[in-house]
Order: structure tokens, then sequence, then C-alpha cells
């Protein structure tokens, strides 16, 4: 099923997006990141999710948070993380109560609060879109060690070449795991199978 959903909203974006800058997008972010914050130390952003409520890392004290940095108008490395993810809470059935999705767009320009909220119903209703000014987003990028970087192209449109890691939070809002967006999502449901049963 959530195949189906990756494979409509591919659909979606084409329709959408001109296809110079979906061709534009070339992917290797993930080259770009070498560090991580210290396992167990604390990271911090102030941002705001689609419908108007202000986060931050306290917001969801008690959750394993799990969050991606990213943006809509991706071609293909984050519609399949997002897929992955999603996939990856699936995997782990009851245990995923304890977890929460974020997905904390680089695009604010772009991804307004309807776009996030109507882009984010393609993957799983767990996962919560945040934004906020570029400087709040710069900010948590910088917390998080995220690699970010506009690239303009000759048509008047941009892309991003981003870092392309999944950060897990402890329920204390502690730096727990980065987990590398290309290991799948069972990778993922192993990743935080191991950290909540580890909690217990």
């Amino acid at each position: 099923m959530r195949r189906r959903k990756f494979i409509g909203l591919l659909g979606w974006t084409f329709a959408t997006v001109e296809a110079a800058l979906l061709l534009s997008h070339l992917p290797g972010p993930a080259a770009a990141q070498t560090t991580f914050p210290p396992e167990g130390s604390r990271v911090n952003f102030a941002l705001t999710a689609a419908d108007g409520t202000a986060i931050t890392e306290q917001s969801y004290r008690g959750k394993w948070l799990v969050i991606y940095f990213g943006y809509t108008f991706c071609p293909d490395v984050c519609p399949m993380t997002l897929t992955e993810i999603g996939d990856a809470l699936d995997a782990l059935g009851p245990r995923a109560v304890a977890v929460r999705g974020l997905f904390v767009t680089i695009d604010p320009r772009r991804d307004t609060p309807s776009v996030l909220t109507e882009y984010l119903k393609s993957f799983d209703q767990r996962l919560i879109g945040l934004t906020g000014s570029p400087a709040q987003i710069a900010q948590a990028a910088k917390s998080f060690h995220v690699f970010y970087e506009r690239r303009d192209t000759d048509d008047g449109n941009y892309s991003y070449d981003h870092s392309a890691f999944i950060y897990v939070l402890d329920p204390e809002a502690r730096f727990a795991r980065a987990i590398s967006s290309d290991g799948g999502s069972k990778q993922i449901a192993d990743t935080l199978a191991a950290l909540t049963s580890a909690e217990r």
C-alpha cells in the first residue's frame, strides 16, 4: 500500500514541479557530512508544526524522536526515506507508539504549512512536518550537524544538496543515533527496536 502511495506521490510531484528542477537535483549529500553530535549530547531546535504549534526538542519528551531534514520538492532521496521511515514504524508494531517522526523542511519558502500537510499525507500519519524561519532552520541544522546547500539552476529554479541521515533522539531529548538513509526500512526498524528494547 505504501509503495502505491509513493508512486502516486511521484506522479503528483512531476505534475506540480517543472521537470528541469527535478532533473537538476543530484543526490550525494551523505558524503558532505562527516560528523554527528556526540551520543548522549543535547540538541536543540525551536520550530513550528504545520498547525501552528510551537515545537522544540522537549515537546515530545518521553518519546523516541526520529528526525529527517529535507524538502518536499526533492525528487528522490526525501520521498524514499520518508517511505522507509513509515515502513519501519509499521514493522515496529505496537512498539511504534513510543516513537514520533518529524520531518524538518530546509526549504521554508516553498514548504508552507499547507504544502507540508498535503505532502506528508502520502507517507504516514505519525510524521509531523516542521518549518520555521531560515534562521531557526539553520540553528536546528547546526545542532544536528546537518549539511544543506541551495543550488540555483539555469531556468530560475533551485534544488538542495543535503545530508541524508535520520537522527534519533532518546526520550530525554538526547542524541542517540544517526542512521544512513540508504540502509532501508529494515535497518531503521532494527535500530529503533534495539533502542526501545534497551530502554526497558
